[in-house]
């Protein structure tokens, strides 16, 4: 937990640098892949997903360890060998795990919130689910257990093999000649993201290419066929949380509306998109049918909005930089105050994404974060100690959320009247 929040330390202003910098580019070369709204829903996202690692929210099921006691036929030690070894079979793991999410519904739900971008750029990479709490994959190690391959150099080169696939969420970068032929390129990945008849479910691999040419799940990116990007049930919103269940609660529902017994039991595991007869025609629900005639989601905003956003999630990133950086003194006041903290980071988002949607009911969550956070204030005396650093502390926090309140209020109270006016025009 605590090894892994120093390393968000430096891994986090990094992409955000890079994501920063793909903007500029784009803005001096005439070509702007990144919407602003879009971005902010993405760091918000790429917020919850890292909270929710650091805070260990997700039920291991702890079968490696197992696997390796009682399968390993050798041992090999601790080479330079053994970690490329270690990171080609996380590579084909992650291949199949990948190919499962688009395939089955309810594993979709798992990675719908990475594909909810109708742009593609650099801040599409850091929307990561938060909806799995169970990992039930480990069995695909089985490989590496044979091997003998120390948990350690699993745990060492899991981070790496993720990081290494932010870099060609990018429009930017065309076709990389021979590299083609072996790794996951950019031109690779814009099909992945495509919802091109041509293009869906294509590309799968995460690294090396070379799975979906195996396994018959590859396709090259074509001049005369523009990737279209996003998912065909489109989120329509900027909220990650929300995001993150909306394919969930379709099933849920879906299993509760059928009259079919079978489907009731077994769409879960169904082709993802799968719906009961009975209910689509009954609940239907929007499906992009012609891809290069639909509207992307937008909202209305305006300079001062927008400005307000981008200076609540540079707070935001403040107080996860915060709780990323003082895992262990949080823990030693008590074991339970980072998932107050947690907790405040999410309400956090929410808040800030219900504003960007425009929802009639955000001020509530800003208000409850408010809430939340004197409420923290009153019973710790304190910021989760952070007034051993800022001997103000308390009152630097108390300004600001009072400040956040008293200006989403306003932003809330403008949004509405605005609204009430269109609507009666």
């Amino acid at each position: 937990m605590e090894t892994y929040g120093k390393i968000l330390l430096i891994a986090m202003p990094a992409f955000l640098v890079l994501v920063l910098f793909e903007k500029l580019y784009g803005r001096l070369k005439g070509f702007d892949t990144v919407h602003q709204m879009d971005m902010i829903s993405s760091l918000s996202s790429g917020v919850t997903n890292v909270t929710k690692s650091v805070l260990e929210l997700t039920i291991v099921i702890a079968i490696y360890p197992f696997l390796l006691k009682h399968f390993a036929v050798t041992s090999i030690e601790n080479t330079w060998m053994v970690y490329l070894i270690t990171f080609i079979i996380l590579d084909f793991n992650g291949y199949w795990i990948h190919r499962w999410s688009h395939r089955i519904n309810l594993f979709w739900n798992l990675h719908i919130i990475h594909h909810s971008s109708e742009e593609f750029n650099l801040a599409c990479a850091l929307r990561q689910s938060i909806s799995a709490f169970f990992n039930l994959f480990t069995i695909l190690l089985l490989p590496a257990a044979l091997l003998g391959i120390p948990q350690q150099v699993i745990s060492t080169i899991a981070p790496l093999h993720l990081f290494a696939q932010f870099w060609y969420h990018t429009r930017h970068i065309d076709k990389m000649g021979w590299l083609e032929k072996i790794i996951v390129t950019p031109s690779h990945h814009r099909v992945h993201h495509a919802i091109n008849p041509a293009y869906i479910d294509k590309n799968l691999s995460q690294i090396f290419i070379i799975w979906d040419k195996l396994f018959g799940t590859f396709a090259e990116e074509k001049k005369e066929i523009p990737p279209v990007y996003g998912i065909t049930r489109p989120a329509r919103t900027w909220n990650p949380i929300r995001i993150n269940f909306q394919h969930l609660w379709l099933l849920i529902t879906d299993s509760w509306r059928t009259r079919n017994w079978t489907d009731k039991l077994m769409l879960w595991f169904k082709k993802t998109g799968y719906r009961p007869a009975d209910v689509q025609e009954k609940y239907p629900v929007q499906k992009i049918e012609n891809i290069y005639q639909f509207e992307k989601y937008d909202t209305r905003t305006s300079l001062l909005f927008t400005s307000w956003a981008w200076t609540q999630l540079v707070f935001l990133l403040l107080f996860i930089s915060y709780l990323f950086g003082s895992i262990a003194a949080i823990n030693e006041q008590n074991t339970s105050y980072i998932y107050y903290y947690g907790a405040f980071i999410f309400i956090y988002v929410y808040a800030l994404t219900e504003f960007m949607d425009r929802k009639p009911f955000a001020l509530f969550w800003e208000l409850l974060k408010a809430v939340g956070g004197f409420t923290i204030l009153y019973v710790q005396q304190d910021w989760f100690g952070l007034s051993t650093h800022f001997a103000d502390a308390s009152l630097l926090v108390k300004s600001y959320l009072i400040f956040s309140l008293g200006t989403s209020a306003w932003f809330w109270y403008t949004h509405q009247q605005e609204d009430r006016g269109l609507s009666k025009a």
